[in-house]
């Protein structure tokens, strides 16, 4: 495993310190460690988003009306609901 010094202002340190304290984590090392792995998750997480997005985007614009487009996603709730399992007899708005 690489080591890296890092330098914090005191306010943070003083925070990392008491987060080890508490047991949750070994050393200041962790707590960093399981910092940069969410920001990892978060990062990948955007990425994905924004993905979605511009493929949405690239798609155009649908042909469907407002009442179309709602009644595609109750039919495919419905479907989605019935693979799983779950009750169908959900209320209608």
């Amino acid at each position: 495993m690489a080591t890296m010094n890092i330098s914090l202002p005191d306010k943070m340190k003083d925070w990392v310190e008491q987060q080890v304290a508490t047991g949750r984590y070994a050393n200041a090392s962790d707590l960093v460690r399981d910092a940069l792995r969410e920001q990892q998750d978060r990062e990948e997480s955007l990425a994905e988003l924004r993905r979605e997005i511009q493929k949405g985007l690239d798609s155009g614009i649908s042909s469907r009306t407002p009442e179309e487009l709602r009644e595609y996603v109750r039919r495919r709730a419905d479907e989605a609901m019935k693979e799983h399992g779950l009750a169908d007899d959900r209320t209608r708005r």
